[in-house]
Parts: C-alpha cells; structure tokens; sequence
C-alpha cells in the first residue's frame, strides 16, 4: 500500500458507525460533514488587519501540505456580525449532560437580518451514543439535521487530533411552535419541561433545583467572522475556511477565537481517502504553523459558560 493510500485516523472515525432506527423506524442519521477546528486566544484578534494575518499562516500550511489555497472575494469585505446566545438552567443541566440549544441571528449595517436560527446540539466523543440520538425536534415546520465529525487538536499537545460527535437540528425561529417562538424571541424565562416539548431528549435530564431556562450567563455573545480562504483538498472536495471572534456585548470583552473549516459530502463512504489524507496533513501542518495562536482546552461554547468562573461539568 502506498503512503498516500495508508488509512488515516479520519478514515478510521468515518468507519465507525452502528446502522439502526429510531423509535419511529426512520434509519439513523450518517455523518454527511466534517469540520475542523483551532480555537484561538481572544487577545491576538484585536483589528480587522489579523483576519489577514492569519490567512497567511493558513496560505502557509496549505504550500506545505500541499493544498490548494485560494482567496475569497469576502476576504477584502469586513467581518460579518452575528448575535449568539446559548440557553440552558442555572446548573447547566444541558451542557452538563451534553446538548446545547442556541439562538443564532444576522446583523446588516447594525440592524438584525433574516429569520433567527435556533439550533438544538448534542455533541459527545462517543460515536455510538452520537448516532443513537434521534434529534429531530417536535415542530410542524422545517428544519435541517447536521450529523458532524468535529476534529480538534488534543488537549495536552499540538501534532494530534481528538474528536467530538455533533449532532445538530437547526432550523428558522418562525418554525417554532407560538408561544415558544415568542419565549425565545424575548429571552423570556421558560422552563426545561417546555422546552423538551420541542426537543425531546431533553425530557430524559435529570434536574435537581430550578428547571428554569434563561441566557446562559446573561451574554449575549457577539461573533465577528470572515471567509478567509477557499482551501481545495483535491478530486472535487473544497471547504470554505473561517476565522471568528466570540466578545461579549456591550463591554467587547473578547473571550475566544476560533478557525474552521468544514467538508460535506453523501454519508460517510460519500469522501475519498486522498482528501482525507491531505486534510489530516494539513490540519496537523496548521497547528505547528500557528503554535502561539492556539488554545487547546475549550470550545467556543465552553468559553461562554466559563465566562462567569463557574465552570460547568462538561468537557468538550
């Protein structure tokens, strides 16, 4: 077997999976993307000059890996401004038990654009627990599943990949059955039981203490990104890569960064093992190229629920 042809541990993770139906008798969901991800230290993204800067670094272990680096016309436009917030109890009882519910909306010249999206995840190590989750919420409008390999570096070292299972249902606020979508849209209080009656799993949670669900924190998180660079991994798989910046708004306390890239394709056996191996090589390169820049034990949704000292008891 040639070197090239030598399976790689991102093969090895797409191997992985365990057919089945949910309760309904619908088949499991299979992976159909994988995204990779640097998270970045807040304080070296301080002007709108670093999303530059840091598009060379990229350029540069792309020439090394032997990838193909192209710009972007976003990349001479300013970064795009979004609004996040994350829901959960005051006890984290949703990010404590792996799921996370996120509001997600667009900002034009300073004023919100489009339909919110909300976003239900349940993220773990554990492909097996990832795939047996049926996340479809309990809505009469549409929404979209996004079954996710997230690839991260390890958390002791750069050179090394870890992952994490993302599986998402996201979908737009007017979706939403009424009387949530009015809770959401004001950040009113509601509590877990009404919220599972959208997103079912969440039923299953223990909760001791209050159930009452708010803005995790009280932030509101503002996100500055921009498409960096178009990075082409050979026999027609291309991802758009990113950089963005996490502050919280109102005193622009930035608290994370975080570089990504993300690669579709038709179920798991749906990518070839060559881009698969340029990908591995190049994120590896990636991570030696921009050592300083790289913070390896959070998420970006860690970062928010650490923001007030209290850490939850999840590990992303």
């Amino acid at each position: 077997m040639a070197v090239g042809d030598k399976e790689t541990t991102l093969q090895g993770w797409l191997a992985e999976r365990y057919p089945g139906t949910y309760a309904d008798g619908k088949r499991r969901d299979e992976l159909c993307y994988l995204q990779c991800k640097l998270i970045l230290k807040p304080d070296r993204i301080t002007t709108a000059r670093v999303f530059k800067e840091f598009a060379h670094l990229v350029r540069r272990a792309a020439e090394a890996a032997g990838v193909g680096y192209h710009d972007t016309p976003k990349a001479e436009q300013r970064p795009e401004v979004r609004e996040v917030l994350f829901l959960d109890t005051g006890g984290f009882h949703l990010y404590n038990n792996g799921y996370i519910v996120r509001r997600r909306i667009a900002y034009e010249d300073g004023f919100p654009i489009g339909d919110p999206e909300i976003v239900f995840k349940f993220r773990t190590p554990a492909m097996k627990a990832g795939q047996e989750l049926d996340v479809r919420p309990r809505i009469d409008g549409k929404y979209k599943i996004k079954f996710k390999l997230e690839v991260m570096p390890l958390r002791e070292r750069i050179d090394g990949m870890r992952r994490l299972i993302s599986h998402n249902v996201e979908f737009g606020l007017s979706q939403a059955p009424q009387a949530e979508r009015i809770v959401m849209a004001s950040l009113g209080h509601m509590s877990l039981d009404e919220l599972a009656t959208i997103f079912p799993p969440l039923a299953a949670i223990p909760c001791e203490g209050s159930d009452d669900v708010s803005l995790v924190n009280q932030t509101i998180v503002e996100e500055l990104m921009q498409d960096i660079c178009l990075l082409d991994f050979g026999h027609r798989t291309a991802a758009t890569a990113n950089l963005a910046l996490w502050r919280s708004r109102g005193d622009h306390h930035s608290f994370v960064g975080e570089f990504a890239f993300q690669l579709r394709f038709d179920g798991p056996d749906g990518i070839g093992h060559k881009p698969l191996h340029a990908c591995e090589r190049f994120f590896l390169e990636l991570q030696q190229v921009c050592a300083d820049w790289l913070t390896l034990t959070t998420t970006k949704t860690g970062a928010v629920y650490r923001l007030k000292g209290n850490p939850p008891q999840a590990h992303e």
